[in-house]
Order: C-alpha cells, then structure tokens, then sequence
C-alpha cells in the first residue's frame, strides 16, 4: 500500500487510525518523514512521537494532507459502543451524510478526502461491502464529486486477517475534478500472497473498468460486461411509457420463500420407513436439502419426521412408536433448540415458516439460500415436484396465479447465464458466495412473454418442452437450444 505512493517524499502524510503503527513504521522504512497520526488507545505506537491520542473525527478539516493511508475501522453502527455513537451523533459531517443505517467506516473515508489537498491520495484497505449497497450511496456520490479511484486490488475471500472472515479490497482513491479509468487488479490465490508476488502483481489479474458514478451500482466489471449487463436489464423493462425505467422483476410473478427450520436434522431424518405404522407414513414429508440440488433437477431426497405441535408426550408415544423410539436419543439436544421464545415439543418442528406456500398443489424451484461462485459459472435452480419440502438452506419459488409463463420457463431462465452474470455483480454477494434470501431473488429481472406476438409464445413453448426433455434424459443439447432461444428473447 505505502509502494502506491506516487508523491515527494517529503509530501504530508496522514495515518487516521494507527493502532500499533505498522503502516508508520513502513513510510518511515521507505523515506516518508513529514507523518502525522491519530490513535485512541494511549498504549499503542508508542515509539513514534507523530501521534494524537485523540478521535481522528474530532480533528479539524482545515489540516490538509498530501496522503491519508491506513486500516480504518469498519464497524456497524448497532455495535458501536454508545461513547463512539455520541461521538458521530455531534459531528457535522456524520449528520450531513450518514444516519445510524451506517457504518463506522463511512465517515473515516469522507473525512479523509475532505483532508486531502487537490490531487491528494487516499490508500485504504477494508471491506467491500459499501461499495453497493443502499446505505453507502451518499457516501458513494461524495467521492464521484470530489476525485475518482484509480487502482482498485480485490481479494475476495482470502484471508488477510487472523480470524476475519470477509472480502477485503485496496483502493487509492485521487482527489481531482479529472476522471479516468480504473486499474483493477482481481487476487487469483486463497491464502496470503506472498511479498514478491505483491511486489511484481503477479497474484492478480488485472483489468480495466469503467469509472464509477453517481446514483448508479459500483460495478467491478469491464465496459463490454456492463454492456451486456445494461441490455439484459433493457429487455426486461417495462413497455415505452410504463413505468419508466422500472424492470419486471421475479418477485412480480413469483412468491418466495426460506425452507423450514427443524433444529436438528439429523434427528428428524428417517431414513428405514419399511416398518412405520399408517398413522406415521401420513407424517412423513419429502425433503430436499442445499446439498441435494443441481441444475434443473435434484440428486437426493430425504424422508423426514414432521408431527403437528397439539398433543401431549402420552399421545405421541402411543400413537407414533417408532417415532418415539427414532427421537429419543436426540431428546435432550431437541429441547435445547432456539425455540424461538415458546414452547415447543421435542418431535416438532421449531419453525416450519412458509408451510402454507409449500402445500400448493404445484411444481416449485428450489435453490440453496447460499451458493458459492468461486468455481463455477452456473447456480443450482432446481424443479421440485408437487409434495416436497424445503429446508432452511433451501429457498422455495412458486409461481403466482396471475403467472401465464410456465414453471419450466422460469426455471430455465434463473438458471440461464445472463441471469448468472447479473446476478454476481448485482445480487447479495459477500466474497464468493451469492445469497438467494426473499429480496435478493425478488429483485431479478424477469423477461415475460408477450402472449400477443406468436413468436414469443413458441420461443416459450420450445423453452418448456426443452427444459423438460432435459430433465428427463440430461442431454445437455437441450441447454444449447435453451439458450439460443433466450439470446433471442433478451436481445432480439
């Protein structure tokens, strides 16, 4: 980070969180002298003589920087202690841009630019998250009107820190009314990179992107990919002069739904249902699991226990024998299960949300509510049949009534790589993993058929009647055919 340094190096040098002082102790190893730092904990950095024990925040903004460089502190605002929300509550320009939706980091960064002489940089390592989402867009806007980032270094999920599972980026950002594009540098190892690796870049793969601006998502992506990405959502607008600039989205044609949460799966996973009685075989559901999820279709299946809560122990040992003897040894652990502040009996289910949406008599899609993307380039949209059941790592999608597009069609859609590419620069994605909650999938953009144009309705048609061939015989001819007629559909 110091080595991005591209100023004098007698140039005014900042550190507005120092801790032990490792990034003092490099500008020195690397001639910076002219240094200045703010710390809170007295016992930390003492062998420097540049630093304040105070707040950095409570530091005028007249004292200006050449550099701001540092590790600034990322905490969310329900976890700050009350001194420091006190703190940011009587600062002017926390209550100009942020509110208590925000995050510690927000006002380290402002302020910092703030500090900067024009042409100034600033070099921060931290998390990436505020890069996209709703409540950094102020903070966003500020620094599209102040300067440009001009290298950008992501790390993904490699762990830079000890005990910090996060992604983390580098970015230097200029303090200038000119613009140019963003180097971009994308870490292509695991663990931690080693110096020579650092020195000479050749741990990540560099590209350029398009710089950022205002009111729109930072997208870490090339200028031809955000093309694409701007047509895909284009053809899923609504008609010229309907709802302008609005897109059909999933959750306009779909209801969705997290899978029911158990407690313990293991215990309630019943695998030898040859000797169950009548009553019990009636209170067995079919459930499917993250882990049993492919494309279009799934591998595995399971039989689990689901007994309604209104009985007492008596009747449910009488009734349901095997049931008992299956539960037993899982008893204690039962009843240490969340119970979500209410009682609830060691053979039910502690949260069986969203039972109701299962129920419909229909074909469903599932999908892990969590799906990591490191390694590959599709997701796991899977069709399940009438009568199965999520579970709280699956999300379940249905079709709503007013829904003329068929279930196969929106199946093989969600699993279409258009889809996939918008989804992994615009969805909830932390690190490598993508999260399929309610919002994240409402939040899709959907391409309907228009029922009035015969063509679009064969196109639809041949979707359904390929993507069910496909998952009967798994020919992966029908996905070619599929997506020919997608890219006809988006981008004819």
């Amino acid at each position: 980070m110091v080595s991005l340094i591209d100023k004098d190096k007698n140039c005014k040098v900042l550190e507005p969180s120092c801790g032990e002082g490792v990034f003092l102790k490099s500008l020195k190893e690397q001639g910076f002298d002219n240094l200045s730092a703010f710390e809170i904990d007295k016992g930390l950095a003492k062998q420097f003589d540049c630093v304040r024990y105070e707040s950095f925040l409570n530091a005028p903004t007249s004292d200006k920087y050449d550099v701001v460089i540092g590790n600034p502190p990322y905490i969310r605002w329900k976890h700050l202690e009350d001194e420091l929300k006190a703190e940011l509550q009587r600062n002017t320009l926390w209550n100009k841009y942020f509110n208590s939706l925000c995050d510690y980091l927000f006002i380290f960064i402002l302020k910092s630019i703030e500090q900067l002489n024009p042409g100034g940089q600033l070099i921060f390592i931290c998390t990436e998250y505020w890069m996209n989402t709703t409540h950094s867009v102020s903070l966003r806007n500020y620094m599209c009107e102040h300067g440009y980032i001009s290298e950008l270094y992501h790390f993904k999920e490699a762990s830079l820190f000890e005990g910090v599972t996060a992604s983390f980026i580098i970015f230097k950002y200029i303090k200038t009314e000119s613009k140019q594009d963003i180097d971009f540098f994308f870490y292509k190892g695991k663990g931690l990179p080693a110096e020579d690796e650092l020195n000479t870049r050749s741990c990540f793969k560099k590209t350029n992107i398009p710089q950022f601006k205002k009111n729109e998502r930072w997208l870490l992506a090339t200028a031809s990919v955000q093309e694409e990405l701007k047509n895909f959502e284009q053809s899923c607008q609504y008609p010229d002069g309907l709802y302008y600039f609005s897109l059909h989205r999933i959750g306009d044609f779909c209801d969705i739904g997290n899978g029911m949460v158990s407690g313990l799966d293991k215990a309630f996973c019943i695998s030898d249902t040859n000797n169950l009685t009548t009553k019990e075989k009636a209170n067995l559901i079919t459930v499917l699991k993250a882990k049993d999820l492919s494309s279009y279709s799934f591998t595995h299946k399971s039989s689990y226990i689901f007994m309604p809560e209104d009985m007492t122990e008596e009747e449910f040992a009488t009734n349901y024998p095997h049931f008992k003897s299956h539960l037993t040894p899982y008893e204690k652990q039962l009843n240490e299960r969340y119970s979500y502040n209410r009682y609830i009996p060691y053979w039910s289910f502690v949260f069986p949300r969203n039972k109701a949406l299962f129920e419909r008599e229909e074909e469903k899609i599932f999908v892990p509510c969590k799906e990591r993307i490191s390694n590959k380039d599709f997701f796991r949209f899977c069709l399940a049949p009438e009568g199965f059941y999520p579970l709280q790592d699956v999300t379940c999608i249905v079709k709503k009534k007013k829904c003329k597009e068929s279930i196969e069609y929106i199946l093989a859609y969600l699993n279409n790589r258009h889809v996939f590419n918008w989804l992994q620069f615009n969805g909830i994605v932390k690190g490598a993993i993508v999260e399929f909650s309610e919002a994240p999938i409402a939040s899709i953009p959907f391409r309907p058929i228009n029922w009035n144009n015969e063509n679009e309705v064969r196109l639809h048609d041949d979707i359904k009647k390929h993507t069910r061939q496909f998952i009967e015989d798994k020919d992966k001819h029908h996905l070619t055919i599929i997506d020919n007629i997608f890219n006809q559909l988006l981008y004819a």
